[in-house]
């Protein structure tokens, strides 16, 4: 059974995900905002490491209610727009729909099913260098896995047809058995360098490149593992140790944070940093590099 696709939030990641599964042949249906009439003149443009491509006739919509109800909605929005969701989902659903939450940070499926405490909902975790460029036109530039977990669902099943489909589109796509572990892991990698390229106006390559601030955002890593153990995920040492090697690999790159701060814009500062944060204190560890670090971010916000 073919499974019929939304993508709520076609940028650097819905845009790279979504256009990878339609280009693979999936029926997608795209939610956007401002690059719909672009898109639906133009396209949706890929460059990517696995090979360019470009969508000329894409299922392109600017309302939610002209949307049909799709059988996976991937939500690719930056959290901080997610009160947009109580009007969105309930018209792109029907009863049995699975909702995958492509976001950053933690607690991000538990706020969504206060909302919609009958949805079902996994969680998503992307490990990907990619941007939007310009109107319908993202750049991969590395890595794309997806690691995809389940919170609450009736039917895990269809959360494995995802994974496969995914798969069968060119995206190295893992079904994880333990969701709350995938979050914190990429939390490791997430939370020192989104913000210190903002703080420290820098590229990941700059950081890395350097070594005081190599091992400040070391230190801040294992700080992440320990807050993570105390919260009772078992994350080992040498976890941090393998996010240095990734990204001393990755190619020069600068994070979600780091554009969205470039272009004004609000930072998704309460699920990376205030969440981990209040969660780690209520387990009995004070997280005090990553709560610094987060009182930095709002500072720097409020100076827009």
């Amino acid at each position: 059974m073919s499974l019929r696709y939304a993508v709520v939030g076609p940028g650097a990641l819905g845009g790279f995900y979504g256009g990878m599964l339609a280009h693979s042949g999936q029926e997608v249906h795209f939610l956007f905002n401002s690059d719909y009439k672009f898109v639906k003149e133009n396209g949706l443009k890929v460059d990517s490491i696995y090979g360019d491509f470009h969508l000329h006739n894409v299922l392109a919509y600017n309302k939610a209610e002209t949307m049909p109800a799709c059988d996976v909605v991937l939500v690719c929005l930056k959290t901080i727009r997610n009160g947009l969701l109580k009007n969105i989902i309930p018209a792109i659903t029907h009863k049995d729909s699975l909702v995958i939450l492509i976001q950053n940070g933690l607690g991000v499926e538990e706020d969504v099913s206060k909302q919609f405490p009958n949805l079902n909902i996994a969680g998503g975790l992307a490990f990907i260098c990619s941007n939007k460029i310009g109107p319908g036109h993202i750049a991969h530039l590395d890595y794309g896995k997806l690691n995809l977990g389940v919170y609450r669902m009736n039917d895990p099943a269809i959360l494995q047809k995802v994974c496969d489909d995914f798969n069968r589109a060119g995206v190295p796509t893992e079904y994880s058995s333990d969701l709350i572990k995938s979050r914190w892991q990429k939390l490791v990698w997430n939370i020192p360098f989104n913000g210190m390229t903002v703080v420290m106006n820098a590229t990941t390559d700059q950081l890395i490149q350097n070594k005081d601030i190599r091992q400040l955002v070391y230190d801040m890593m294992l700080e992440v593992v320990t807050a993570a153990n105390h919260c009772g995920v078992a994350l080992k040492v040498d976890y941090a140790h393998n996010m240095i090697d990734l990204t001393e690999k990755m190619t020069s790159y600068a994070p979600s944070m780091r554009l969205d701060y470039d272009n004004k814009r609000p930072m998704e500062i309460e699920y990376i940093y205030s969440r981990p944060v209040h969660e780690a204190k209520k387990a009995g560890f004070d997280m005090k590099k990553v709560a610094m670090l987060e009182k930095q971010l709002r500072y720097i916000q409020t100076t827009y």
